[in-house]
């Protein structure tokens, strides 16, 4: 499919600057632009690039100023990222739509498939599944017993949900993905330690995304509970009794141990880890590689272990590499003292 510029900028209320009649059917980054693509400058690094880029259509911010003219027809736009995310989304939602079921499939006489579904060769659907209209099942996925899908979910090859999961609207998971494995309960006993049986299951909201070969338990008891719009990372671990709230992200490596509660909005950068038991407050924002031990209040950024607020972690972290050259100088001064002791000994005893 062709796309004019001066269809693309009336989709994003963007403002041409150049030929508005060129045509683009395709994306490329900037620096691999290249004839009939639409790319963008967000980040001031790449600005070099718009210079030689070979792209056709370029969304820049608005309030960018260039040194000289460049050869690609400009859209201006308030935010080119937010922009060019739209149109990657108009994009896919234009791809056609894989249906019908796989005869090597194998699918339980019990489980219910929505219209327009599509079930892949060598899924396994157990009994009492329930998938909604339009979602897709991919090749070597396992659905077990008693599962609910909801609508247009896309459940990509080798994702694993346990039975009884349940799952809401526009749902993806991404291969390898396990939900509803046991929570990791054992009790130490005289002989070693005692499985805890997980007995629970996990509720996944409308509008998540969790990423390849993350791990989502099951609860001891009740749910483990991903809210809507929550977005999990590739390599995510959410531990049994987790509840992640509305539109929370994590990046790649976090892992939450269980029964802890995260706010809505929060945002955690890779390798973040949270204690059991904690309380994450709403829209806390959390450096890679900080470290949780308990409560926070939400509503700030922080980073470390235990976090802090930037300015405070970044100034013990140079404290911190200057602790060899502190360590001598203390030794220097320790030496200076004892000295200065048996001096004055030495001087008293003259007395």
């Amino acid at each position: 499919m062709e796309f004019t510029a001066k269809q693309i900028a009336n989709a994003i209320d963007g403002r041409i600057e150049g030929d508005g009649n060129v045509t683009v059917n395709g994306f490329a980054k900037i620096e691999e632009g290249r004839p009939g693509t639409i790319t963008f400058l967000a980040n001031p690094k790449y600005t070099h690039y718009i210079y030689d880029t070979k792209a056709s259509v370029v969304l820049v911010a608005d309030g960018v100023q260039l040194a000289r003219p460049v050869s690609a027809t400009l859209i201006r736009v308030k935010d080119p990222y937010e922009c060019i995310a739209r149109l990657l989304q108009l994009y896919q939602a234009a791809q056609p739509k894989k249906t019908g079921v796989s005869p090597q499939a194998c699918i339980a006489a019990s489980a219910s498939i929505g219209e327009g579904c599509y079930v892949g060769p060598l899924a396994c659907v157990g009994e009492g599944v329930v998938i909604g209209p339009g979602s897709q099942i991919h090749p070597h996925a396992v659905i077990e017993d008693g599962v609910t899908i909801g609508s247009d979910c896309i459940v990509y090859p080798n994702v694993t949900i346990y039975p009884g999961c349940r799952l809401g609207d526009r749902v993806t998971i991404h291969a390898g993905a396990v939900i509803g494995a046991d929570g990791f309960g054992f009790a130490p006993g005289p002989d070693g330690y005692d499985k805890i049986p997980q007995i629970g299951i996990v509720e996944i909201g409308d509008d998540v995304e969790i990423g390849a070969n993350a791990c989502v338990d099951r609860s001891t008891m009740g749910a483990t509970v991903i809210r809507r719009g929550v977005k999990l990372d590739n390599l995510v671990q959410i531990a049994h009794n987790v509840e992640v709230g509305e539109h929370t992200v994590m990046s790649a490596q976090t892992g939450v141990a269980g029964s802890t509660k995260i706010g809505s909005w929060c945002m955690f950068g890779g390798q973040v880890g949270v204690a059991g038991h904690a309380v994450v407050g709403d829209k806390t924002v959390l450096g890679a590689q900080s470290g949780v031990p308990g409560n926070l209040k939400g509503g700030a950024t922080l980073i470390g272990t235990p976090p802090m607020e930037p300015k405070a972690y970044f100034k013990s972290i140079a404290l911190t590499r200057r602790l060899p050259e502190m360590s001598r100088r203390m030794a220097d001064l320790q030496k200076q003292v004892e000295q200065l002791k048996k001096d004055l000994y030495k001087d008293n005893g003259n007395v």
